[in-house]
């Protein structure tokens, strides 16, 4: 049922389109990007909803407040201190290890402001997993989420980085002035 309202509602009546030409396995990341409102969130839980995906997601821990708590928690929500200097991406990719089945979905521009300094925290869980990273973008001016590039991390960083923004260049969020690939925009 909840499958079916998914797709009703993003399909049919928000008239989203889905071009997903990777496989999606057991144990990834999946990288989100462009993240520039909260409806990227409503859209991503009914695209997973609709495609009968269950992942988890990272937020920040003011969110995790009552009734909305337990609701983000159920969703696959995992509060995120930003103050503790804790290894997150070491406990991550230690969970990636052990469990059967693990998606994570990351965006990894941390925030829904402007911000051209990407995070590269799914990178690093990815590679220590040695899971793949697949790119998800979100475009409002064309109504589509797009999946059709993955990667399992090398640690060459910086041309994999370089290569992840590239292929988020030409996605629009739903506030595009709040979306930026950093300096990989001038063509360096």
């Amino acid at each position: 049922m909840w499958k079916n309202f998914c797709r009703w509602m993003l399909y049919k009546r928000m008239r989203w389109t889905a071009d997903v030409t990777v496989d999606i396995p057991k144990r990834c990341i999946f990288c989100l990007a462009p993240h520039t409102s909260n409806w990227d969130f409503i859209i991503g839980q009914l695209y997973s909803g609709a495609e009968g995906m269950k992942n988890n997601f990272l937020m920040k821990k003011e969110w995790f407040f009552w009734p909305l708590g337990g609701l983000f928690k159920r969703l696959g929500g995992i509060p995120v201190w930003r103050d503790k200097k804790t290894s997150l991406t070491d406990n991550l990719a230690k969970t990636a290890l052990e469990q059967d089945t693990f998606r994570l979905c990351i965006t990894p521009e941390g925030t829904r402001s402007l911000n051209t300094e990407w995070k590269k925290g799914f990178y690093f869980i990815a590679q220590k997993a040695q899971i793949p990273v697949l790119l998800y973008g979100v475009d409002y001016q064309k109504k589509r989420i797009q999946c059709t590039m993955s990667f399992v991390p090398t640690g060459n960083i910086e041309e994999e980085m370089h290569m992840v923004k590239q292929y988020y260049k030409d996605f629009k969020g739903k506030y595009p002035e709040n979306f930026s690939i950093g300096e990989e925009e001038s063509g360096e």
